[in-house]
């Protein structure tokens, strides 16, 4: 089971989530893939993935997060004992989300909101100090204009790690990453696993 996280200000309907979604449906595994819609506050977001990774098998469930659904799934992993596929991935969100203080609009459903200092803490909360290298697969570009790449890196060194030269915060790269990221999820060719 792969239960996708999505980033800020996205939804389930964001290019990557569909494009994986659509990969696991022509190999007839549509089952096997769950995109949740994250509400914009933190500790509500993960409420609503525990709620999933409760009805699942701990051994095959693999979360996939990009940029703060990335931060997200860590804290998951950690938490969870599950596997995580990293894609360009925030490191430190409380931080850097502070520049977005004040009005927001979600990309994807236009859900208008404020960003609060309420966020930042809750973000805060979610912060593992450390992190078992051997749960993540680091996916990255090199190029993304909005996350630092080399905080990643260091993070989560130690982990299997694929970072690709160029790019953007969009992973380019993504859609030939998809056999890596079942490989890992370990839904390769053939593979079956129970929920």
């Amino acid at each position: 089971m792969i239960v996708y996280l999505h980033g800020f200000n996205s939804t389930p309907h964001s290019t990557k989530a569909r494009t994986l979604q659509r990969h696991l449906e022509q190999q007839g595994r549509a089952d096997r893939f769950v995109c949740p819609a994250l509400p914009h506050r933190p500790a509500a977001a993960m409420r609503l993935v525990e709620g999933i990774l409760a009805r699942c098998d701990r051994d095959h469930v693999t979360l996939v997060g990009s940029s703060l659904g990335g931060f997200y799934a860590t804290w998951l992993a950690e938490r969870w004992s599950v596997r995580a596929v990293l894609l360009n991935p925030a490191v430190h969100p409380q931080r850097d989300l502070g520049a977005y203080l004040g009005p927001q609009r979600n990309l994807y459903s236009g859900e208008a909101y404020e960003l609060t200092t309420g966020h930042l803490d809750e973000l805060d909360a979610l912060w593992c100090a450390r992190v078992q290298p051997a749960r993540y697969l680091l996916i990255a570009e090199t190029g993304d204009e909005v996350l630092d790449y080399r905080e990643a890196v260091l993070r989560y060194r130690g982990a299997r790690q694929i970072v690709v030269a160029g790019g953007d915060h969009t992973l380019r790269c993504f859609e030939a990453q998809i056999p890596a990221i079942l490989a890992f999820a370990r839904m390769g060719s053939g593979a079956s696993e129970p929920l």
